[in-house]
């Protein structure tokens, strides 16, 4: 056999049986399950990327408004003491943080929104889950008793019934048999055992006579004697 038609039939083999295991039923829940277990724990990882994102944009904007506030005391304390120059140099840096501020926090409104996204569909996700693990619970039931009754049913058609019908009705006649030489066998013994009581029974004449006379001589000899 050749390298290549080994390779193939092997190949071929391997096939077959992965698509037995993608046949069953069961097989096919637990790798529905596996896989959207997956997608919740990429969905998950994903969520808290952007929930780390957000809160870095909300420390951002918290630090500009931060320095827009110390640009303003320090704007108002140098014209407290005359230095406009100062006061406008803070005045100016104020402002450029102002504009960064309407930019942070209109990227901070998109990223919000981008969080409740990824919120609700990881929680479509777990809803989804759940209810596959209910129905999976159920249908590996459906499953189990299917085919407990394909199993009952392949083994009582592999049963011959004709056989078995055949075989009971034999063994009826056999003991049908048996109780009729039972009936047979109390029907001619029993008169000859009652013919034979009778005959250990019977007494001859004779026999009582000679007992008869036994008696009268005995009788005779009592008389001699008183």
């Amino acid at each position: 056999m050749g390298i290549f038609r080994r390779v193939k039939m092997i190949t071929n083999a391997n096939i077959h049986e992965l698509l037995d295991g993608v046949e069953d039923p069961i097989a096919m829940l637990n790798e529905y399950s596996r896989e959207m277990e997956q997608e919740m724990a990429k969905a998950q990882k994903a969520l808290s990327r952007q929930i780390f994102i957000e809160n870095k944009q909300a420390k951002l904007i918290n630090e500009t408004k931060e320095i827009i506030a110390k640009r303003t005391r320090q704007a108002n304390l140098a014209l407290d003491f005359g230095e406009e120059a100062i006061a406008r140099m803070a005045i100016e840096e104020k402002i450029m943080y102002e504009n960064y501020l309407g930019m942070y926090e209109l990227q901070y409104a998109e990223i919000q929104e981008q969080s409740n996204m990824l919120k609700e569909q990881l929680k479509e996700l777990q809803n989804t889950f759940m209810a596959l693990q209910n129905r999976k619970l159920l249908l590996a039931s459906r499953a189990n008793v299917a085919r407990s009754m394909k199993q009952i049913q392949s083994t009582t058609a592999s049963f011959q019934t004709g056989n078995i019908l055949k075989g009971i009705s034999q063994a009826e006649d056999q003991i049908l048999l048996m109780e009729s030489e039972v009936q047979a066998n109390r029907h001619f013994t029993s008169p000859m055992l009652v013919q034979d009581v009778i005959y250990q029974n019977h007494v001859n004449d004779e026999d009582i006579n000679q007992e008869i006379e036994k008696l009268k001589n005995e009788k005779e000899k009592q008389l001699k004697l008183s």
